[in-house]
């Protein structure tokens, strides 16, 4: 029991770490990231819900309506809607890398609580491959969320780029389940796939704070 729950936790939490250590300019407070990935695990539990209740009133039916409606659809509006809803507007949120670590803190909670309840149901053997596919992804769309929350917040155009916050992980998410849904051999595709998310997501980590230090000198020089 304690193994599984170890190896469910492990990996979501070293993402974050990263994603958190990555914030050189200023760290955002331990606290607020911690709760903001409790609550992401506590959205767990209404999703599963609601999931199943799309699949028993046969809302839900095909492979790829499950992929992009009961999952892409459903856990990145309800995370999307955490970060837009509760952190936004936070003072803490005063850079635009922080729109990533507080997205990775939501999906990562959620993402967390998941894997541990898929270990318990299906053993710790499966540890490695869940924390390689979907504890990664949920890490992943995230980082694509956030980027585009923090443009939205501190570069203007923020109907356009919070739509994309949206729409871009949906797009992604669903992507995702389709290939494990509808496909026999699915890691010729998955492995590719996965390769492009991470290449975006470090490229958008990298650029995010670029547009924080930029925004942080040009500051500087308007005090000067």
């Amino acid at each position: 029991m304690f193994a599984m729950i170890a190896a469910g936790i492990a990996p979501g939490v070293a993402l974050l770490s990263y994603f958190y250590l990555k914030d050189e300019y200023e760290a955002e407070p331990l606290s607020l990231v911690l709760r903001v990935f409790m609550f992401g695990a506590l959205l767990v539990f209404p999703i599963m819900f609601i999931q199943h209740v799309l699949q028993l009133e046969r809302v839900v039916v095909s492979p790829w309506a499950q992929a992009f409606v009961s999952s892409g659809l459903l856990e990145e509006f309800v995370k999307w809607f955490v970060v837009y809803f509760f952190i936004f507007d936070h003072p803490e949120f005063d850079e635009p890398y922080d729109g990533i670590v507080y997205s990775a803190s939501v999906s990562l909670g959620f993402a967390t609580l998941e894997n541990i309840l898929y270990l318990l149901a299906n053993g710790v053997e499966v540890a490695m491959t869940r924390a390689l596919l979907p504890v990664s992804s949920h890490a992943l769309f995230a980082v694509m969320m956030g980027f585009y929350i923090g443009k939205a917040k501190f570069q203007g155009r923020k109907r356009f780029y919070l739509t994309l916050s949206f729409l871009l992980p949906v797009v992604l998410h669903g992507t995702y389940d389709v290939i494990l849904l509808t496909q026999e051999k699915w890691a010729y595709y998955m492995v590719p796939f996965m390769l492009m998310l991470w290449w975006m997501a470090l490229r958008k980590v990298k650029q995010a704070k670029g547009i924080g230090v930029h925004a942080a000198v040009r500051s500087i020089k308007s005090q000067a």
